[in-house]
């Protein structure tokens, strides 16, 4: 009888284990963000915005933090107005907790927009990392979405004497 119990008790304890869903959430997430690179590839603002989760933050160079969905837009709007847009990423390194519900990318990217100032195309190149949580249905939201601009304003004169 004693072994029964303890079997028992195994069983119970084996099917209160999560599955492990690892591989496949790195998978979901790099499809994700070949999705979105596309999506950027085709000016689609609704898709933009949509990888996005409603509290998220886009953080980009050189513009203040975007707070929510809504703000998140704008700054698509505002991105997409320009015809010279093209952006591009790629991430070298998807992590995902242990737990499966929060995961983050880090990678590089190259920007092509109008300088205002010039009214000329320049490129940006730079890294990323973007946080993710896991969403009720499976899929993954942005929810932190920071962006570093590699190039970098030239170096101030050396003061330095001779």
């Amino acid at each position: 009888m004693k072994s029964w119990f303890v079997a028992g008790i195994v069983l119970v304890l084996a099917g209160c284990t999560a599955p492990d869903t690892h591989d496949a959430d790195v998978k979901a997430i790099k499809d994700n963000e070949v999705q979105w690179n596309k999506d950027f590839a085709a000016k689609d603002q609704a898709k933009l915005v949509a990888h996005y989760a409603d509290d998220a933050v886009l953080m980009s160079p050189g513009a203040p933090a975007a707070n929510g969905k809504s703000a998140i837009e704008g700054v698509f709007k505002e991105m997409l107005a320009d015809p010279a847009l093209s952006l591009k990423f790629e991430s070298a390194r998807v992590e995902v907790s242990k737990g499966g519900d929060v995961a983050y990318t880090q990678g590089s990217y190259t920007m092509t927009m109008t300088n205002p100032a010039t009214k000329q195309p320049i490129e940006d190149k730079g890294s990323y990392v973007t946080t993710y949580r896991k969403a009720p249905d499976g899929s993954w939201k942005a929810v932190a979405d920071i962006a570093s601009s590699g190039t970098m304003p030239g170096a101030p004169p050396s003061t330095a004497s001779k």
